[in-house]
């Protein structure tokens, strides 16, 4: 026994066997989920894309087109496959469009990791290879770009409809479109053009109509009836508005206690006192010439009874209540007032001025519309009808997007062709570096060149075209120098995009392309999965 045992002992280092089987394991199990995540948003790509409809654990449904939207709903286990929800939404953050074509990507690329790890290429050859090809591609596409002027109106509806096109609201991107723009138009600052808040545009979503009657209010627009109790005023010219945080109604004790009242003399005098307490408020009020009061949510006590809507209404003061608290410094910058936060320091600076207030019916419900501001703040709003709920927030999705499109292009001044162009013109590019490239390098990038077709391959798929036709030609005539022809879904044929106007800005496609790699570099790179309990 011990004989044998000996030459075990000698035997070197280097013959000793070293189990990989797991690792491989591991990577294989974390590429297959996340594509298995691509292949689940892939049908939605492209303005002939399927919808998806989602149905919560709480019986909500959501019909939505919206890579970012899908993802974030799906209930994802496998860790890896949950890079790929992340990946979804930075694109979301970063662009706003192109959520479903960084996820598509990248599960190609997935694919073809696959296939260079199968060769037995080594993972971190491949993710280097990998990042010098994004950096490469992201040359090429800025080089393709086309120059845009904010001035050129067209030009931004043009990319932001095509952002519309794939949305269920597709047909209603006439409207849209040019909607967006001058909402971004409008809160983009001259002094620092680069910053564009989206939460300086406020969306209010109504029940009734259609998504036609969607329109931009300049000015306020609160989802709430104005007080009606004590037949209070529910419209006001030459409005003085005040923001106000304090309460109009009797003080409470600050622990709970009860106070007990023995006779009727007290009692009166105590519902005399409160009396005269709101009374005093009011006149504090209406002395600064103040005629419409927005009232913020009150968690202590009610910011208002029924006495002092009493009397609020006798001195013919408009009252809006229950305005939300992170709705306040939307409505101070808009009206361009100061929030009041208590009755000593009610004055007629901290006052908005507008020309209108009025109460307005819509569908089943009714608003308070405040137009004509007096040094109105940059901002604006929204007002999005719909005939269902599922259809106003499918809107909402896709104005955002639109929204975010118009934005990247405010940050990033230029225009690149749509419909699968820049991306097989990037697999050309690549396909021809590659060869120039000697070794494991050249041998990655042209796989990645390959990985890079599935968009047009899927645009022409869930188009109903014939996809490996209309892939090869694509590359024909890409080879020929047209570098803007692309596949044109409506007539389902080749022709040059920028043309018919399909057009995206530059930042969506180059941030999809550098999110997609460093998402793939990052799941290349983990060999193993320990579980912390």
């Amino acid at each position: 026994m011990a004989a044998i045992a000996v030459p075990q002992a000698r035997a070197s280092k280097t013959e000793s066997y070293v189990d990989n089987k797991r690792k491989e394991d591991i990577r294989h199990a974390n590429i297959v989920a996340a594509r298995a995540v691509a292949h689940a948003v892939r049908t939605s790509l492209g303005p002939k894309g399927m919808d998806k409809m989602i149905s919560t654990a709480s019986g909500e449904v959501i019909i939505t087109n919206d890579g970012a939207t899908i993802l974030n709903k799906m209930e994802v286990l496998q860790p890896a496959a949950k890079m790929l929800v992340e990946l979804s939404k930075s694109q979301d953050a970063a662009a706003g469009d192109g959520t479903t074509t960084v996820v598509v990507i990248a599960g190609a690329l997935l694919e073809q990791c696959l296939l260079l790890l199968s060769h037995g290429i080594h993972p971190t050859v491949i993710s280097d290879s990998l990042h010098k090809a994004s950096i490469k591609a992201i040359d090429v596409l800025t080089a393709m770009a086309v120059p845009v002027e904010l001035t050129d109106r067209d030009s931004l509806i043009k990319s932001a409809s095509t952002s519309l096109n794939s949305k269920v609201v597709s047909q209603y991107s006439t409207l849209l479109a040019p909607l967006a723009v001058d909402a971004v138009l409008s809160v983009v600052d001259p002094a620092k053009p680069e910053m564009v808040d989206l939460r300086d545009i406020k969306i209010v979503k109504k029940l009734g109509g259609t998504v036609d009657d969607t329109e931009m209010v300049k000015g306020l627009v609160f989802d709430k009836k104005a007080s009606h109790a004590a037949g209070g005023p529910t419209r006001m010219e030459n409005a003085k508005i005040a923001v106000i945080q304090f309460q109009i109604s009797p003080p409470k004790t600050d622990i709970e206690q009860s106070i007990v009242v023995s006779d009727y003399s007290q009692m009166d005098r105590i519902l005399k006192e409160e009396r005269n307490y709101i009374l005093g408020m009011i006149k504090k009020i209406k002395a600064t010439g103040c005629n419409v009061l927005l009232i913020q949510k009150s968690i202590l006590r009610d910011a208002v009874t029924d006495l002092s809507l009493h009397y609020l209404a006798k001195a013919k003061i408009l009252v809006v209540k229950d305005v939300e608290r992170d709705e306040i410094e939307f409505i101070t910058n808009t009206l361009n007032c100061l929030p009041i936060a208590n009755i000593e320091h009610f004055r007629a600076e901290k006052l908005g001025h507008a020309d209108l207030v009025e109460e307005l019916s819509l569908g089943d419900g009714k608003i308070v519309k405040i137009t004509g501001i007096k040094d109105m703040g940059r901002t604006t709003t929204v007002l999005v009808r719909g005939s269902n709920q599922l259809v106003i927030d499918e809107a909402e999705r896709s104005l955002h997007d639109a929204l975010c499109v118009v934005r990247c292009l405010v940050n990033k001044k230029f225009l690149i062709a749509g419909g699968g162009a820049p991306e097989i013109e990037l697999s050309r590019q690549l396909g021809a570096w590659a060869k120039v490239l000697h070794g494991m390098e050249g041998h990655c990038i042209r796989a990645f060149a390959e990985a890079l077709e599935v968009i047009p391959y899927t645009l022409a798929e869930n188009a109903g075209l014939n996809p490996i036709a209309i892939v090869t030609e694509l590359r024909n005539r890409h080879a020929q120098g047209e570098i803007n022809t692309g596949i044109n879904v409506r007539k389902g044929q080749i022709t040059n995009i920028l043309e018919e106007n399909v057009v995206q800005p530059l930042l969506v496609s180059t941030s999809a392309i550098s999110l997609a790699t460093e998402c793939v570099r990052m799941i290349l790179k983990i060999d193993d999965i320990v579980t912390v309990r």
